[in-house]
């Protein structure tokens, strides 16, 4: 008698109702899903690139920081200014407001349209020099017993304690011989006082232009009362400083040292 090994029972498709789809490729349905899911994902790149691109030209038409803006009939907006050095003080020259300064400053004597040439004083020849409504001598209001005094080529800053410095420490205020608003000085022999390598000497003039305005500073109203500051007419921003008791031109600086050694009194000549 023959064995027989049981088997299973197989499923067939008309016993439980289900039948294979033949007519469709095996695989469709992932290939369906990976297409949409590619769709999907190139939709999303385009409207970022385009969002990107908007973004990028809302940034170029903003205006820059600080710029003004308009926005049609209105009031324009600035940045706020940031804080500066304050500007040197003002006064009567070409190159200030119209407005003249508020201290009286000394009227030079000599017309405008002509160079003044000072007389050659008779204390050159040992005699004592008459003075004169013209003549000055430049007091340091911080050191007020101290007077700019020609010795040798410079100009220092020196008590004049003889006849010879005084007469050494008086000029003859004129006008400019660059500009007739602002002041040339004189020497009792005849030389006027210009800086050179930035310090004050007394020269001859050799009538070139650049004597002229080395040797022509124009007034300027000093911070301390009643004192003037003598500006460069060739050097806009320097003024006249002592400095070691040497007088010399010096850039403008917002220092109280500074204000107080160019701050200077014209008075009445001492010779």
């Amino acid at each position: 008698m023959p064995e027989n090994t049981p088997h299973s029972p197989q499923r067939r498709p008309w016993e439980n109702g289900w039948n294979p789809d033949t007519s469709r490729t095996p695989g469709t349905r992932r290939l369906w899903l990976a297409g949409a899911l590619a769709v999907a994902t190139v939709t999303a790149c385009v409207a970022a690139m385009a969002v990107t691109g908007q973004t990028r030209e809302q940034r170029a038409t903003q205006p820059a920081a600080g710029a003004s803006t308009d926005s049609g009939p209105g009031l324009l907006s600035f940045a706020s200014p940031s804080a500066s050095t304050p500007a040197p003080p003002k006064g009567r020259t070409s190159m200030a407001s119209a407005a003249p300064a508020t201290t009286d400053f000394p009227t030079p004597t000599h017309p405008a349209d002509s160079r003044p040439t000072p007389a050659k004083s008779p204390a050159h020849h040992g005699s004592s020099p008459k003075p004169t409504a013209d003549r000055r001598s430049v007091r340091s209001v911080n050191y007020p017993d101290r007077y700019w005094h020609v010795v040798g080529d410079y100009v220092k800053l020196d008590r004049p304690d003889s006849p010879s410095a005084r007469r050494a420490a008086t000029f003859e205020l004129v006008k400019g011989l660059s500009d007739a608003r602002c002041y040339s000085f004189a020497t009792a022999d005849g030389d006027y006082l210009r800086h050179r390598n930035f310090l004050l000497r007394a020269e001859h003039d050799d009538g070139s232009r650049l004597f002229e305005q080395d040797a022509t500073f124009c007034p300027r109203t000093s911070p301390l009362a009643g004192a003037t500051m003598l500006e460069s007419v060739n050097y806009p921003g320097r003024f006249l400083r002592h400095q070691n008791f040497q007088l010399k031109l010096d850039p403008y600086q917002n220092t109280d040292l500074y204000r107080a050694d160019s701050a200077f009194l014209l008075v009445d000549g001492l010779a």
